[in-house]
């Protein structure tokens, strides 16, 4: 039973729940399975934000009319009810209204997975209206924010407030970024009924993640073309969101709500002099890596980077490992920026005149290069919000018919119809891959075919790291 000396409180502090007036005998046959700690600072027992409408549903039975329930401004004691009006003139596609109906039938917690350019934010906002309450959207860039806010703005009317990029205006709909949101949800945690993850693979790490425990709201929506390959990492979503409620992928949607796309492979050679040069960074990796095995016949590369930071210990090792390190970097940038591929990319550009292009780079280096030698904008994740918009807008009206980038437009921000699309470069993942390919796949009026172009290096580990990206059904579906 609880504590008669004080009356039964649960108030939320600082990213957390607290419960006072409660036994310990109470705690442990009442809220057993729930991660709550006691407190001896403040003489009560707590637990992350996130378990505040489990604690109340279950209190709410065993103390009916003797609890005080001091959790939630917006939220209030009782679910409060917005006015959101539906200015939309659009309808929701059948694949769409598939994926609200598999989140209100999910219990309002849970991961929807759909396509680049399947309308995920389509989707968000039919439920933000039809749910009407206190809502947190979480995406990850500044661009993304902005975004969301228009589209918000031109959906329901309502100027949503902004947490981010030196904003810091709360609205009972709001948007912020993941970075902003764990910054910052210790204060505003108690604030939103509905918190929407735009991109949710982003959440899984250990930092980002704190925005999810630190909120009260208790209807959860992750929204991701990609989930994580990792199991662990998926744990962490499905215990911070919910399970996977609907899933769909590029080649169910190809034809349908996606166009139709081909993926070309273009083999390329390094010039007698880049060989030269690869040759010899490649046999001073592999003379470190057997003298290090001498050593330690369990040596990884993956322990060159910890071997570097080891100069009082081992000052030769040390300096080996450094030396290995940087000739690993430089022949990555041999591979990247080979001339062939600069070559190749005049001749698509030729091939696709009068078309929208996206090129795609590996490293910022390479999209510099490609911009002023082929005179296009180049957008990197540094570039400032203006000069974004000026890139941005004037691909989409066609001002500027190529646009070049890094990774910036790998995932999330909304592009005009582009049809072609250039991978000069990247890592190994294969949601990287899919997001690219998703840049492409938005159908247009004329179902115009989509093309991605993906141009690597022959006989180089690029051979590898693209044999990995396309290892995703949706790249041997269609070639």
């Amino acid at each position: 039973m609880p504590d008669q000396s004080r009356p039964a409180r649960i108030d939320f502090h600082q990213g957390t729940v607290r419960l006072f007036g409660m036994s310990d005998e109470f705690v442990q046959r009442v809220l057993t399975d729930l991660e709550l700690v006691w407190d001896p600072r403040e003489a009560c027992f707590r637990c992350d934000a996130m378990f505040a409408g489990a604690i109340r549903q279950r209190l709410n039975d065993s103390l009916a009319g003797t609890l005080e329930w001091q959790v939630g401004r917006d939220a209030g004691q009782t679910q409060t009810s917005l006015t959101i009006n539906d200015h939309r003139r659009i309808k929701l596609r059948r694949d769409q209204i598939d994926a609200v109906e598999a989140f209100e039938q999910g219990g309002g917690n849970g991961l929807l997975v759909m396509p680049t350019g399947t309308g995920k934010t389509v989707v968000a906002i039919e439920l933000m209206i039809r749910n009407r309450c206190s809502t947190l959207i979480v995406v990850p860039v500044r661009d993304l924010m902005y975004q969301w806010h228009s589209k918000i703005l031109e959906a329901t009317g309502i100027d949503a407030g902004l947490i981010g990029d030196g904003v810091h205006r709360v609205s009972p709909i709001s948007v912020t970024t993941y970075d902003s949101a764990a910054i910052h949800m210790p204060r505003i945690g108690d604030r939103f009924q509905m918190i929407i993850f735009d991109e949710v693979h982003h959440l899984a790490g250990p930092w980002r993640s704190d925005a999810a425990r630190m909120s009260i709201a208790d209807r959860r929506l992750g929204l991701t073309a990609t989930l994580p390959s990792d199991d662990q990492r998926l744990a962490v979503l499905q215990q911070l969101v919910g399970p996977t409620l609907y899933r769909q992928s590029i080649s169910e949607a190809s034809g349908k709500s996606l166009a139709d796309y081909s993926v070309q492979r273009i083999a390329v050679q390094l010039s007698e002099q880049e060989r030269q040069r690869y040759r010899e960074l490649s046999q001073q990796i592999q003379k470190f890596v057997f003298d290090q095995k001498e050593i330690d016949p369990r040596f990884k590369w993956d322990d060159t980077y910890k071997l570097s930071g080891m100069v009082r210990e081992d000052s030769q090792r040390a300096t080996d490992a450094t030396r290995a390190m940087r000739a690993f970097q430089a022949k990555r940038r041999v591979e990247e920026q080979a001339e062939s591929k600069l070559r190749i990319l005049e001749d698509l550009f030729r091939l696709h005149t009068g078309q929208s292009v996206i090129v795609f780079t590996g490293s910022n280096v390479m999209a510099r290069k490609i911009s002023t030698r082929f005179l296009v904008p180049c957008l990197l994740s540094h570039c400032g919000k203006r000069e974004r918009q000026e890139w941005l807008q004037g691909f989409a009206e066609g001002r500027y018919p190529v646009l070049v980038a890094n990774r910036v437009l790998d995932e999330g921000v909304d592009l005009p119809e582009v049809k072609t699309a250039i991978v000069l470069g990247g890592l190994s993942s294969q949601r990287q891959a899919i997001q690219r390919l998703g840049r492409v796949l938005r159908k247009g009026s004329g179902g115009q075919r989509a093309t991605l172009y993906e141009v690597v290096v022959d006989d180089t580990n690029e051979v590898q790291r693209s044999r990995d990206r396309r290892r995703n059904a949706a790249y041997q579906i269609k070639r």
